[in-house]
């Protein structure tokens, strides 16, 4: 191995060791980079309708994003604040009443259901002692609300400054490749800002589509704060599989507080309303962008959520969606299917992708990328 080259491997394997001890700070980033590609097609959108200037496109994009995310603080935290209060005055009061309904149960159901039963009689006698501990825990819970905020702030003002300016970003990220394969690397980040965008409008729908859904379903059942629940509802289909678990459990524990069928109903709607978003939404609204396989989707959460903790969970399917281009790009494209210098492109009739079911539309709207320019040895050897 030649000097150049060892030191050129040292200086890799150190490059790596930095940037996982700062994964935290490199996810944050590129949250505001997803978002910043969000914005943009709104901004361009904007510019569409005859705003000409970029920068009052973009103010006003902010604007309508702010006024929106506080419209639903107004709407979900105050009265679910007031209902927390109420729940915890009625809490001993429900605990006895899912006492009695278990010893109903326990009268009605076959033999073997009684030691499970049991066992959620068990679990409903602690609950009390969870609320105080919960509610003990409330100086950990600030300060970990106050770093949350924090951490908004800054995704904040970093997705401000890539839509202000974003070509000096841009280049400086592509210098990092080699001189041959900028022009190829600039064109597949393009084809990542399509990807992002056309999911992002996707899950968009989507969490329109359950909002109305849970909306109408708890106010037919009669259940406190339908918007508000379905609003939440709507905000957690964000996380696939895991969202809508945590999106049911406000409105099951209201609905208890009812009746104990009222809850058992609400779980049913809010399975029902999962079925119809998975089995026909999102092959519906997916159909011309890009969509990741159920156990792709389930496994790149299950692996970010490991190594990253809850920010990596969050951000586990956009992550996938860019990290699904680069190998279908580079991998596949450029490394596999030129393998002995044949040279065979993925995207033709004759062969498909087979880790997408579907594949990423070609239209694009305007993207950061359309204006870097490149010099002579910029270009790709052929």
């Amino acid at each position: 191995m030649r000097f150049s080259n060892l030191v050129g491997t040292i200086a890799l394997l150190i490059a790596i060791y930095i940037l996982w001890q700062i994964r935290f700070i490199v996810l944050l980033a590129f949250a505001a980079v997803a978002l910043a590609t969000a914005i943009n097609y709104l901004v361009h959108f904007l510019m569409r309708l005859g705003i000409k200037k970029r920068g009052i496109a973009i103010v006003v994009s902010l604007a309508l994003l702010i006024l929106i995310f506080a419209g639903f603080i107004f709407i979900v935290v105050p009265p679910f604040v007031d209902q927390l209060q109420q729940a915890i005055d009625l809490f001993p009061q429900a605990v006895d009443e899912i006492q009695i309904w278990f010893n109903w149960l326990q009268e009605k159901v076959p033999e073997q259901l009684v030691g499970e039963i049991q066992r959620l009689e068990n679990v409903t006698r602690n609950l009390p002692s969870l609320a105080s501990r919960v509610i003990g825990n409330f100086y950990s819970i600030f300060t970990g609300s106050l770093g949350a905020l924090l951490n908004i702030l800054l995704v904040t003002v970093i997705t401000i400054m890539l839509l202000t300016t974003p070509h000096p970003y841009m280049r400086l990220y592509l210098a990092f490749f080699p001189s041959f394969y900028r022009r190829r690397a600039a064109q597949i980040l393009k084809k990542c800002e399509t990807a992002l965008v056309g999911w992002t409008k996707g899950i968009l729908f989507n969490m329109l589509v359950i909002t109305v859904l849970s909306w109408l379903g708890l106010t037919i059942l009669g259940v406190k704060l339908p918007l508000a629940n379905a609003l939440l509802a709507g905000l957690l289909t964000f996380i696939p599989n895991i969202g809508p678990v945590l999106s049911c459990i406000p409105p099951i524990i209201l609905a208890l507080l009812d009746a104990p069928w009222k809850a058992l109903a609400v779980l049913i709607l809010y399975i029902l309303i999962q079925q119809v978003e998975s089995n026909i939404l999102t092959p519906l609204v997916m159909k011309q962008q890009v969509s990741l396989l159920p156990a792709v989707t389930l496994l790149a959460q299950a692996t970010f959520a490991i190594f990253f903790g809850f920010i990596g969970l969050f951000l586990a399917l956009p992550l996938a969606v860019v990290a699904q281009v680069w190998i279908n790009e580079v991998l596949i494209k450029d490394i596999l299917s030129n393998w002995n210098g044949k040279k065979q492109r993925l995207g033709s009739k004759s062969a498909k992708n087979p880790f997408v079911r579907h594949q990423t539309s070609q239209t694009s709207p305007q993207v950061f990328t359309t204006e870097i320019s490149f010099s002579d040895d910029d270009q790709i050897s052929e």
